[in-house]
């Protein structure tokens, strides 16, 4: 439904640079109106320190906590973006950051813009999914156990498992131009923020 729900993102977090991607790709501006949180998670939650008066003009809050809490979670320091918000209620709907994106490819097909590519085709929907859980694993999620590694021995698990994915990425990038098929996909996007990321901040 065009304009029920509200995508809470920050442009710091590539998870939720992941579902701006989408958005923007799938043409979902329309239908899937955006709350874009401050470059920093203070220690209450993320804030919309940008708006007017610190407060998202649509929703109303100045800290994203307030739409987890309006939900009835206890949510601690986990206040997480990417965030869809039921702007109705003010309640978040999901922070399920993996199925979100595969949700604006097929439950949001109608809210499309013309002529909008499928980044989660059914011929490669199998391969899609194998590619991103080890991407995930190896690069997306192996940053942060290297950067936040609590032993020598973790560093370097961590660490030799990220290089020789990166490795096996750049082989086959250097004869094909996506990870899946000829075209961009799910698994481009999902990979691409950490890249990007990668020199600036990661290494």
């Amino acid at each position: 439904e065009a304009g029920r729900y509200r995508l809470a993102a920050a442009r710091a977090c590539p998870w939720a640079n992941r579902a701006l991607i989408a958005r923007r790709l799938y043409g979902l501006e329309d239908g899937i109106s955006l709350a874009m949180a401050g470059p920093v998670h203070g220690e209450e939650s993320w804030t919309f320190d940008p708006d007017e008066d610190q407060r998202d003009p649509v929703l109303g809050i100045h800290l994203l906590r307030d739409a987890y809490e309006a939900r009835g979670a206890n949510v601690g320091s986990g206040v997480t973006v990417p965030a869809m918000v039921d702007v109705p209620s003010g309640k978040v709907a999901t922070n399920d950051f993996h199925q979100m994106t595969l949700d604006f490819g097929q439950e949001w097909r109608g809210l499309h813009r013309p002529g909008a590519h499928d980044l989660f085709p059914a011929e490669h929907r199998d391969e899609i999914m194998a590619t991103d859980k080890a991407n995930y694993r190896d690069v997306n999620n192996a940053v942060y156990q290297a950067g936040f590694a609590s032993d020598a021995d973790a560093y370097a698990e961590a660490y030799h498992r990220l290089f020789a994915r990166l490795d096996a990425l750049e082989d086959h990038l250097s004869t094909h131009r996506f990870l899946v098929g000829d075209t961009i996909s799910e698994a481009d996007v999902r990979l691409w923020p950490t890249l990007v990321r990668f020199d600036a901040v990661y290494h």
